[in-house]
């Protein structure tokens, strides 16, 4: 089985273009189990259990089916305001349950988290350590300008003090040849590939700078 997690340095790193690219280069399934920032999208404030079976304009998954054309899981839980998962369910009124979040069986499978390592999920339970729970590979996706060594190592700690598998990183952004090169010989984690800032995101720009910049047998 091919499973894989993405998690980032950060908000707004480019995780869900990188995992809507690697579901094609791959042919995996993508699912992510906590949506928030969704307001005007998600009727009754939140939406629970399984999900609907079509993506909610707005969500990651929508725009990984658009970059994509993967197949997708429903999401565990939407939520409404654009904040942490931990902050947007207690607005909501909703009490996550870490336990109950399963990844669906696919035997090729993208899971994308929401933010960075260290979001919490709840106010007891962060995403690193839901990603230690499942022992699934974890795929960090790093910026490549000015702050992203110390970001990026703070993050490559953080999986490594819990025990979470990491498989690699995933650069985005300009080339930058000695910040990826320190993080990967301080971090001591090896370099995936850089995808470079797409002057148009769509799916066949997509699919053109994933086979340049990945290895399809680096994710089997």
């Amino acid at each position: 089985m091919a499973r894989f997690v993405i998690t980032g340095t950060g908000t707004d790193i480019g995780k869900t273009v990188f995992a809507a690219g690697l579901c094609g280069l791959t042919g995996s399934d993508y699912w992510k189990p906590v949506q928030s920032g969704l307001a005007g999208n998600v009727p009754n404030r939140a939406i629970h259990s399984a999900g609907p079976d079509a993506a909610q304009a707005g969500s990651d998954r929508a725009e990984v089916e658009r970059l994509s054309g993967a197949a997708t899981h429903p999401e565990a839980v939407l939520l409404r305001e654009p904040l942490s998962p931990h902050r947007a369910a207690e607005l909501d009124g909703v009490a996550i349950d870490p336990v109950a979040l399963t990844p669906p069986p696919a035997a090729r499978l993208v899971i994308e988290g929401a933010g960075g390592v260290m979001v919490p999920l709840t106010r007891q339970v962060l995403f690193a350590d839901l990603f230690a729970r499942w022992q699934i590979p974890v795929v960090l996706v790093c910026a490549t300008g000015l702050g992203t060594i110390s970001h990026s190592l703070t993050a490559i700690e953080s999986l490594r003090a819990r025990g979470v598998p990491l498989h690699g990183l995933a650069f985005v952004g300009d080339a930058n040849d000695d910040n990826i090169a320190t993080i990967a010989q301080i971090g001591q984690v090896r370099v995936l590939g850089r995808l470079p800032r797409l002057d148009r995101l769509d799916r066949p720009l997509l699919v053109a700078a994933m086979a340049a910049a990945f290895r399809p047998e680096d994710f089997t």
